[in-house]
């Protein structure tokens, strides 16, 4: 490539050159000629890139890094390319998606939290900066066909209705010409909520059929890249190939868990001993590391109940399972690369987890983690989990692993995801394989790196310039490091240095070799009473002497702590991480964050046919009174049938539907007890108006309320909703009018729930006894139900 096409690159979209040659009057003159019209193209010999992005995954759960979960495609990648033992992400999803995008620190990109939490500041607005565009609008304006397939956690929550803005959505201004995957943190993997672009689609199979959401995706990425190269073949591609797993909730066939049976009945404890061990005989940390020590916060195996053991045990063979059975579709997704001899000159990023383990489910993990969400994680019994050990990993649970087992898949270091402090919340295991570009195979590489480095390693392995306008927009320099240094010297002095880390209060700073930390927080305690920041208690480690942060040096080195904690002071103010946010129920709530809302007033009309309504997207009806009110006409050759709306699923929600010509409304708590209210009489043809009203007590968060039915301004029924949700009804369902799509509400009307008469609006009004401010988390922790 000559300097005049690098520079031309450097301003994209690449401007078009006016031809100023002989313009001939007549097409049939010998004269005219004109140069052809060439496609844009990158670089000669720019490789394809794959990058694969798994979800939840600790650096001591793949048994690539010595884990208990069997991960072959890792192996055989590895095999065939580098291992970097010391890669580093954010310490939570969004944020580290955001900055594997750019090339930017997560609070320089706005996603200092989930997108769930933004607030009105810089760095937690949910707002990527025009001034710092995306890496596949950087490689599309650049001649790559791309496509992403999988988890978009980078949406604000204000952005994801169906009228957009799609600024933020991967085929909006993300800069993929292809999207198929899902919206927000998580999805449930046999009932997905899907959309293809901006439309929602719904999965062609169903869990009876054999569908799991992971092998969806994986069926999509490779038609994609088959088509890609079977149409343009000239043309390299970038594939962003994200799955939901191995987020909860952890759902496997249960085939794939049964490989793991019996096999933690040791415990966490004991994993993380066998795991190091297998560490330092795969050479992935020295063989003096020592093994960090179990926080007082997580108790040990043998603490817990026998009446639990089974459950937990349990909840470890699927988590293995699904780890398992992820890695055998990304295979997938490379065997198709390979088979249209595309594999030597496709740089492939292996990245085994968006941050450490998840420890979001309770020490005693959780049969629906919305549980733990909604802070009612108390409803959830040993006894009640014992009841629910089969169901677990099925499309009739919600589940997440305990504590213990995200601990143990962090091993050899302290926390797990959130805990951005230490290399448990934030070291992830990572393979990058590129035959072409990469003469080693199967060495290890310690230089230290992040997830800002993949965008600048992926520009200089193309021979594409880091753009310093893109769009007319003029552009902060990209962030990270490129890695390409590392790939043909394990010697090589590493380039990235400096590195801060920061998530709920949780922070820390490496610089050339040295860490300071400290952890203000914990992911599985949200009501917490937590520390002024002022207080919190700082840690030194030396990383060329203690590979695992397992000794604390700071009562001996002083100044050296000093020095690291103004250093970063220094990096948060550069990078907007200040003001540090370390609320976690408050941010929930658009109002106390102060961030925009698509849903203002006390009312909102909606029509049929409407369907995928985010949660977001709707008025919000929880800790207050409200009524809804359909205004519909009834058939005449039969029964009414059907849901007029409904919100959620069948692991919380609430709906307004018709039974056998009788209205009913129903509230469904966390999926384990359901509330309805139902009409006295059936409703006859004809046009009508159905209203359910319901009362909140009020209080407080989480409470009850009478519920009373009406045709047309009549009672005709009443009934009483015992608890209710405070917080989010689902991380999935969304909202639907005329039919519940995904896992119905209520079971009650499962097989009828598309409605069979007309609905022409349906009017949402909530009072002003909104309790929404009275945001006490010990209340709500104290909260306890008696399943129905």
């Amino acid at each position: 490539m000559t300097d005049e096409s690098f520079a031309r690159r450097d301003s994209l979209p690449i401007p078009d050159r006016q031809h100023l040659g002989l313009t001939t009057y007549d097409a049939k003159d010998p004269d005219t000629s004109f140069p052809p019209i060439e496609p844009l193209l990158p670089p000669d010999g720019a490789p394809n890139i794959l990058v694969i992005l798994l979800d939840d995954v600790g650096c001591g759960a793949s048994s690539a890094f010595g884990g208990p979960s069997n991960t072959p495609t890792a192996e055989r990648l590895q095999g065939g390319g580098l291992t970097y033992n010391r890669f580093h992400t954010t310490a939570l999803c969004a944020p580290t998606r955001a900055a594997l995008l750019s090339g930017r620190n997560h609070h320089s990109v706005g996603m200092g939290m989930i997108t769930e939490t933004a607030t009105s500041a810089p760095g937690s607005s949910g707002m990527r900066p025009n001034t710092k565009a995306s890496l596949p609008m950087t490689l599309k304006l650049n001649g790559y066909s791309t496509a992403q397939f999988g988890k978009c956690h980078e949406v604000p929550p204000w952005q994801t209705s169906p009228v957009g803005p799609f600024d933020a959505w991967p085929t909006g201004g993300g800069g993929f010409e292809y999207f198929y995957g899902f919206i927000g943190g998580e999805n449930n993997q046999y009932y997905p909520a899907l959309y293809e672009g901006t439309n929602p689609v719904e999965a062609e199979k169903t869990p009876e059929d054999g569908y799991h959401l992971t092998e969806d995706l994986a069926d999509r990425a490779i038609d994609w890249i088959r088509t890609q190269k079977a149409l343009a073949p000239e043309k390299p591609f970038f594939a962003y190939f994200a799955p939901g797993a191995t987020h909860a909730p952890h759902h496997v066939p249960s085939e794939w868990a049964d490989k793991y049976a019996g096999k933690f009945a040791g415990g966490w404890d004991e994993q993380r001993e066998a795991i190091i061990a297998r560490q330092k005989k795969l050479g992935l940390v020295p063989a003096d590391s020592e093994l960090t020590a179990r926080p007082d916060a997580i108790p040990s195996w043998d603490e817990m109940s026998d009446e639990l053991k089974p459950v937990l045990e349990r909840q470890m063979e699927i988590y293995a399972g699904f780890l398992e059975h992820t890695d055998y579709h990304v295979g997938r997704v490379v065997d198709a690369v390979e088979s249209i001899g595309a594999l030597d000159n496709t740089l492939i990023y292996y990245i085994i987890g968006d941050n450490g383990a998840s420890a979001e489910g309770t020490v005693d993990g959780a049969f629906n983690e919305m549980a733990n969400f909604n802070g009612l994680a108390a409803i959830e019994t040993p006894e009640f989990m014992a009841e629910m050990k089969d169901r677990l990993g099925g499309p009739d649970s919600y589940n997440h692993y305990s504590v213990g087992w995200a601990w143990a898949m962090c091993t050899p270091f302290q926390w797990t995801k959130q805990v951005a402090s230490h290399w448990g919340g934030t070291r992830n295991g990572t393979v990058v394989h590129w035959p072409a570009g990469i003469a080693e195979k199967g060495e290890i590489r310690s230089q230290f790196t992040h997830v800002i480095d993949v965008a600048p390693t992926i520009l200089e392995a193309a021979g594409i310039p880091h753009p310093t306008f893109v769009q007319g927009v003029q552009q902060s320099p990209i962030e990270g490091t490129s890695m390409v240094y590392t790939f043909d010297s394990a010697d090589a002095q590493e380039r990235h240095d400096l590195q801060y880390f920061e998530m709920a209060g949780n922070r820390g700073i490496y610089f050339k070799g040295w860490s300071a930390v400290t952890r203000h927080s914990t992911p599985w305690l949200p009501n917490e009473e937590l520390p002024a920041l002022d207080d919190d208690v700082w840690e030194l480690y030396d990383g060329k002497n203690d590979w695992t942060q397992a000794k604390d040096l700071a009562g001996e080195d002083p100044d050296r702590l000093a020095s690291l904690q103004r250093l970063w002071l220094i990096e948060a103010v550069k990078y907007n991480v200040l003001p540090i946010d370390d609320r976690r129920f408050e941010r929930l709530n658009a109002t106390l964050a102060g961030r925009p809302q698509l849903i203002k007033g006390t009312k909102q009309v909606l029509f049929a046919g409407m369907k995928r309504l985010s949660e977001h997207s709707v008025i919000d009806i929880k800790n207050r009174s409200f009524s809804v009110t359909a205004s519909i006409e009834t058939p005449s050759d039969g029964p009414t049938e059907g849901v007029i709306i409904a919100q959620g699923g069948r692991f919380g929600g609430w709906a307004l539907y018709v039974k056998d010509g009788y209205a009913s409304f129903v509230y469904n708590l966390l999926g384990m007890t359901e509330f309805t209210a139902t009409a006295t009489e059936a409703i006859s043809p004809g046009k009508h108006q159905i209203r359910a009203e319901f009362a909140y007590d009020g209080g407080g968060l989480a409470k009850g309320g009478t519920v009373t039915v009406f045709y047309d301004g009549r009672e005709v029924g009443n009934g009483r909703v015992d608890q209710t949700q405070p917080m989010v009804f689902s991380a999935d369902e969304t909202t639907d009018i005329g039919e519940d799509y995904g896992m119905p509400v209520s079971v009650a009307y499962a097989g009828a729930s598309k409605f069979n008469g007309r609905i022409e609006v349906v009017q949402i009004d909530v009072g002003d006894d909104d309790h929404s401010h009275l945001i006490d988390p010990a209340d709500v922790a104290r909260v306890a139900l008696s399943r129905q």
